[in-house]
Formats: C-alpha cells, sequence, structure tokens
C-alpha cells in the first residue's frame, strides 16, 4: 500500500525505517521545515527528513500540513494512510478525513494524553510503559487504539534514550496496522472514558531543581528534561543546567557541597550526586571537571 509519513525529530526515524523495510510503498514524506544549524546557521534538514532524502523519497516541509497547497501535494501521492510519528502539529479535519491517520504515541493511552508524555511519565517515576497505536480524531489523543506496545523502562532511562526504545517498539506495530487497513481486516477500541490523565507541555516552571524534595524525585525529574531541556539549579547566582544524577550514599548535608571530589546536592531524603552539569554559556562537563576549575561560591540562590 502507497503510505505517507509525517514527523520531524530522530526519534520518529526508526519508524520511518520500519516503514522502508515493509512492503508498503511509502512515496511522500511530510516534515518540519528546515532551520538554520550550527556555527554557519545554514538551513538543514530534520532527522525525518534527511532519512527521507536518503532514502530517495518526497519530502513536503509545510508550515501547516493543513494549509490547501499541503493537502494538494497529500492528495496528489495517492495513498492509501497516513502514519504520523512525532510530527508536532495538529491535524485538523481535513487531513482526519481524507485518509486513514495512524498514530504513534508515547505512553498507554488514555494514560498521559498531551504533548510531553515521555517527560510526565519519568518526572512521575512510573515503573512500566509503552506505546499505544492509535487512530487519531479530532480530540487530544482520543482516538481509538489499534496496539499498545510494552516498553521496558530502566531506572537510569533519560527522555532521549526511552524515546528512542519506544521509537523502535512502535514501527513493528505500525506495519501491521497498515497491513491490516489494507486487508480490510482493522479492528480497533474506543478508548475508555474514565482513567485518563494528560501530559502537558514542558513549562520553564518544571524545570528548577528544589532541594526539599527528595532524592528520588530529583532524578526522575533531572532524567526526565535530559538531553534536550534540561532540568536547572541556582548556583551562586547563575543558572546551571543539570543532566545527570545519580543517588550516593553521602552524608546529607544542606545545600550543595564538595565531598572527595564529588559534588553533591542535599535533598529531603539524602544526598544526590550530580554528575554531568552545564554553567551558563559553556559545554556540558563531568562534575569533577567543573570542580577542579570553579572557584566561586557552591551556595543555592534562586538564578
Amino acid at each position: 500500500m502507497r503510505v505517507m509519513f509525517a514527523g520531524s525529530p530522530a526519534p520518529a526515524v526508526p519508524v520511518l525505517r520500519a516503514l522502508l523495510d515493509s512492503p508498503h510503498e511509502v512515496v511522500l514524506a511530510i516534515t518540519r521545515e528546515d532551520r538554520p544549524r550550527g556555527r554557519g546557521r545554514t538551513p538543514a534538514p530534520t532527522p525525518v527528513g534527511e532519512a527521507a532524502d536518503a532514502a530517495g523519497i518526497a519530502t513536503l516541509k509545510p508550515a501547516s500540513i493543513n494549509a490547501p497547497e499541503a493537502l494538494e501535494v497529500m492528495r496528489q501521492a495517492d495513498a492509501g494512510a497516513l502514519v504520523v510519528a512525532a510530527f508536532g502539529q495538529i491535524l485538523k479535519d481535513d487531513v482526519l478525513d481524507g485518509w486513514p491517520c495512524v498514530n504513534v504515541h508515547y505512553s498507554l493511552l488514555p494514560l498521559y494524553r498531551g504533548a510531553a508524555p515521555v517527560e510526565r511519565q519519568l518526572m512521575d517515576g512510573v515503573e512500566q510503559t509503552g506505546t499505544t497505536i492509535m487512530l487519531m480524531d479530532a480530540g487530544l489523543d482520543t482516538g481509538p487504539i489499534i496496539e499498545a506496545v510494552p516498553v521496558a523502562l530502566a531506572r537510569d532511562d533519560d527522555a532521549g534514550a526511552l524515546l528512542m526504545k519506544m521509537a523502535g517498539a512502535s514501527g513493528p506495530a505500525v506495519v501491521r496496522a497498515l497491513d491490516a487497513i489494507e486487508a480490510g481486516t482493522l479492528v480497533s477500541t474506543p478508548q475508555p472514558g474514565e482513567g485518563s490523565s494528560l501530559a502537558p507541555k514542558i513549562t520553564d516552571e518544571d524545570r528548577p531543581i528544589k532541594p526539599s524534595r527528595t532524592a528520588v524525585e530529583i532524578r526522575d525529574q533531572v532524567r526526565a528534561l535530559s538531553p534536550h531541556i534540561g532540568a536547572t539549579l541556582g548556583i551562586d547566582g547563575q543558572q546551571f543546567k543539570v543532566w545527570t544524577v545519580k543517588p550516593t550514599n553521602a552524608a546529607a548535608v544542606p545545600g550543595l557541597v564538595r565531598d572527595s571530589g564529588r559534588l553533591v546536592l542535599g535533598t529531603a531524603s539524602g544526598g544526590l550526586e550530580i554528575v554531568e552539569l552545564q554553567p551558563p554559556g559553556k559545554a556540558r562537563m563531568h562534575a569533577d571537571a567543573f570542580l577542579r576549575g570553579y572557584r566561586g561560591e557552591l551556595a543555592l540562590t534562586s538564578a
């Protein structure tokens, strides 16, 4: 069956590759517009755009997938379905009514509907997770479920690692859904009316680390916001990004202290070692390298 694919970031690429390895024919890849990248700020394609170019697939990079000119290109593709994975645009009725729209959602629906399901799950410290292959409707991730795919979650997975696991697990399920659509045998199940939860977009209010919370809560916050957003910690009037932390047996001293070459944050439940952080305007670095070169106070501040 001829299919279209809509996605942009790296976690969407494994789903696209699963389609390319299947009997189905990807005839159009729809992705975000090119954006400046690197020192030269040269416009560069998204990871999906790069993968599509490498595979010789035609690409469409609309400001809005719902625009009349984008819809016309999609109609000319003569596809039997549209697969959506981490695309980042809201699909309106003209798209939803034009094709069966098979979406990869990165939670086990009806839990964590919304823009940041992976981050919110990690923040909440969930122990079980998975992805949902669903048919899209006009609601917020409310469409009928085709297949739920369990995904193993390790305690040290950050959002980036978990997303890639989910993407890899989702590809075969998407192919199975397309097989069923082509054969006319697709079965989907309406989502239950109760037991849903939301996963709203991450905001600046979600980023500051609060030592009044437990070490486990802070660890989950840090890994939820890594590797692209970053939890923040005010040190001596400057805002640092914190990328990696781990439990420690060091004494729980209030504030931030040096402990045998380690950087340890006191929390409500004990010490938490900061392993990797990023000073403002500088690259990420291991905490021991930071401590060797830092001459300021390790005073916690609101900045």
